[in-house]
């Protein structure tokens, strides 16, 4: 079997709200490219991956000289044709490769007739939990609804997904407003759910400090973990030495070198392993063997997905021996999705795996091209501004804080 072609779709879907962070604003909708690798054989593979608000067509068609042709069963000639890590230096292909290697998994389960977790181990585990991902989030631009800004908005948001999902497990992103004004948001849902885990993650806006002082203040909740609450290894190695809470990244430990690094002079106990951002499921797999070993603490990461993506991570989670935490997961501030069926449910907090061959999603057409639609006549967005600031750029370490007030955000 061999690739003949590779076709990427820009869409953009709507969320219920725009979702704020420390580097600025997913701009109420996610921008993703979408990607189809078709064989001679018949069978089409699917990949997705982000480009924080742009699009990523034209870099996936420089691709097609190194595809076309290739066994979509050679992996890792995959990874060093598209990602060799010398050449990578001048560029970067690695969430290239994750899209191109979600596409190959899923034509090598359809033509075998198995689903992916066959193909990487076997799962261990029907469904995958996931945590609430909570945000503050502007008002819709059509309807002004979906707000959260308040603590009492955060709380009720909360609730309102607790019902719905079926939540238990509640991550607040951060970074947005002063430290102090976050902290006393985050003991509100403490205050609001003590039977529940939280954590936080302020993408690492705070500095030293200021982490230091925010996580001592919160070491006695139910925390599952503090995540990226500073710049770097070192840094949050001194927020570590500091603070009694596990520090967990998808930031500062995402390859090989990084890990071995964190193994040999520790400063992050979870590591977050994200389909895209470590090059496809594979290396996921590889990262979380290796943590295994050294009893390095995991959990399943979200970089903004779709149904695509969505089920890579389920089935990366289905196999995972050591998963002990939720995942995370935008998925459930979108409004719609461009695969067969709509979105994926949850239940109980949890979505079930899918067991179709291959990552077991399947393009919806009408929808692909309704949202491409949409995509072309809003184009991207700057995934690194905020719009209610219009001449705000984050600093790191931040000091220029959002102000929670209505008049002045």
């Amino acid at each position: 079997m061999r690739i003949t072609d590779i076709k990427a779709t820009t869409v953009t879907v709507p969320l219920e709200a725009p979702l704020r962070h420390s580097n600025g604003a997913h701009w109420g909708r996610f921008v993703r490219t979408v990607v189809q690798v078709f064989t001679d054989e018949g069978i089409v593979g699917l990949g997705e991956m982000g480009g924080g608000g742009e699009s990523a067509e034209a870099a996936f068609a420089g691709l097609k000289t190194y595809l076309v042709g290739h066994d979509p069963y050679r992996l890792e000639e995959l990874r060093f044709k598209i990602a060799n890590p010398t050449a990578s230096l001048y560029n970067n292909r690695t969430q290239l490769l994750a899209a191109i290697e979600f596409a190959c998994l899923d034509i090598i389960g359809k033509h075998l007739g198995r689903p992916v977790y066959d193909l990487i181990g076997g799962k261990i585990r029907d469904t995958v939990s996931f945590a609430s991902y909570l945000f503050f989030r502007l008002p819709n631009e059509h309807t002004g609804e979906g707000e959260v800004r308040t603590p009492e908005q955060l709380v009720q948001h909360a609730r309102e997904l607790r019902e719905k999902y079926g939540f238990r497990v509640h991550k607040l992103k951060g970074g947005v407003f002063d430290p102090d004004y976050e902290l006393a948001c985050y003991l509100a849902l403490a205050d609001a759910f003590p039977n529940d885990r939280l954590r936080y993650d302020p993408n690492a806006a705070l500095s030293v400090e200021d982490a230091i002082r925010f996580g001592r203040a919160i070491e006695h909740v139910n925390n599952d973990y503090y995540e990226d609450p500073t710049f770097g290894l070192n840094g949050n190695r001194r927020v570590r030495e500091m603070v009694r809470l596990p520090i967990a990244t998808n930031t500062f430990v995402v390859n090989f070198e990084q890990l071995a690094a964190n193994i040999l002079n520790p400063a992050i106990d979870v590591i977050l392993l994200d389909t895209t951002f470590w090059g496809g499921i594979r290396p996921c797999l590889k990262a979380a063997a290796v943590c295994e070993t050294f009893q390095q603490s995991i959990a399943v990461h979200s970089s903004g997905e779709l149904g695509i993506q969505l089920a890579t991570m389920l089935h990366l989670g289905a196999v995972l021996p050591n998963l002990t935490f939720a995942a995370d997961a935008h998925y459930h501030h979108l409004q719609d999705d461009v695969i067969q069926g709509g979105k994926l449910q949850y239940v109980d907090g949890a979505i079930e795996v899918p067991a179709e061959p291959g990552l077991g999603v399947a393009l919806d057409p009408d929808k692909l091209q309704q949202y491409a639609e949409l995509y072309r006549e809003l184009g991207g967005y700057p995934y690194d501004r905020d719009p209610a600031r219009p001449t705000w750029f984050p600093l790191v370490p931040n000091t220029r804080w959002a102000t929670p007030d209505d008049t002045n955000n």
